[in-house]
């Protein structure tokens, strides 16, 4: 089973395997720096869980559980 990046715990690290949105939706990710290889950090989450913020970049960006089950990550131990 692949793993996408709303399985990183809050602290943790992975870099993006591959995505599985398409069009709009796939060019604002790429756009954010969603592309392989890009190293991404969970650095927190709202009260009730949806959106989380990530670490891009060096940009914060708060994505939807929706959105996010659409990236595929390699975690980083």
């Amino acid at each position: 089973m692949e793993r996408c990046i709303n399985d990183i715990e809050i602290g943790g690290r992975a870099a993006v395997k591959g995505l599985l949105a398409h069009g709009t939706m796939r060019r604002r990710m790429l756009d954010i720096g969603l592309v392989n290889g890009a190293e991404v950090e969970c650095v927190g989450q709202s009260p009730m869980g949806d959106p989380r913020a990530y670490l891009i970049c060096g940009a914060v960006i708060a994505i939807r559980r929706s959105d996010g089950d659409k990236v595929i990550i390699n975690v980083k131990r």
